[in-house]
């Protein structure tokens, strides 16, 4: 019997663990309030190195399926990395850097094996209670003592691509390793540029490869990248503006008010 017309099938070894998404296209309101959290988020990580997942994927979870959504954000997060990795590469540590991409780039076939089996509900819990989890360590200003371990950037590395490729969060767990470290700020932010850009580039050729990426997504992606860009500039004049411990905490607020809302609407739903 022929198979009906459709999207492609997976390959073999994939297809029970990765259903495709429908990538719905965004509506007008849907865009509008998608390109200003976009705005914020890329600020956000134009200034600090990190963020744009923290900030806007519990917006756009609900707007979108969670495959759909996440695939969205590491779509424009590795677009903002090679404009903050083309701004800032002559101030990175190569050797911790290079350890910590390498860790991320392993992790990163783990992690779209997890988006792929989830299911949208408890992906959505799961990603809001992260969001919280983080935000209250980013409040906190917890310092961990192992972060100075030769072996912690390959651990933080790992950890947190494996959380971004799956939920689209993550990114403290190795900024908190960048920063333990006493980099300057402009370190930090290009090492989080190399290390977002060479997991990513392999977290997306896996995505397309299962059958995550549809037409759908490439053009919300594409449609929503002048957010991206204004982000970007807003957030470089911020970083040598502002204080960034003060920025912080507006993105935090943000961040926290984000997960909130969306915990509070799937726990009603049980």
């Amino acid at each position: 019997m022929a198979l009906p017309a459709g999207p492609p099938v997976l390959p073999l070894p994939l297809r029970r663990y990765c259903p495709i998404p429908n990538a719905a296209m965004l509506t007008a309101t849907e865009f509008i309030v998608a390109l200003a959290i976009i705005t914020v988020g890329a600020t956000v990580m134009g200034s600090v190195g990190f963020g744009l997942g923290l900030v806007v994927t519990p917006v756009l979870l609900l707007l979108l399926e969670p495959q759909v959504a996440v695939v969205l954000v590491n779509g424009e997060i590795a677009v903002l990395t090679v404009l903050l990795l083309a701004k800032t590469w002559r101030h990175l540590p190569w050797r911790q850097s290079l350890i910590m991409s390498g860790a991320g780039v392993a992790a990163a076939p783990i992690g779209v094996l997890i988006l792929g089996s989830a299911g949208p509900g408890p992906l959505r819990v799961a990603v809001a209670v992260a969001v919280l989890g983080l935000g209250a360590l980013i409040i906190s200003n917890v310092q961990i003592p192992w972060l100075k371990n030769p072996l912690a950037g390959a651990a933080s590395g790992f950890l947190a691509a494996l959380s971004i490729t799956a939920l689209s969060i993550g990114g403290p767990l190795a900024a908190f390793y960048a920063i333990a470290q006493g980099w300057e700020p402009r370190q930090v932010r290009a090492s989080m540029a190399l290390y977002f850009l060479t997991f990513e580039l392999a977290a997306f050729a896996l995505y397309a490869w299962t059958g995550l990426v549809q037409a759908g997504t490439l053009i919300n992606i594409g449609s929503l990248l002048p957010g991206v860009l204004l982000g970007f500039a807003l957030g470089s004049r911020l970083a040598s503006r502002l204080n960034h411990r003060e920025f912080r905490w507006v993105a935090v607020a943000v961040i926290c008010t984000g997960s909130l809302v969306l915990l509070t609407r799937e726990l009603s739903g049980l």
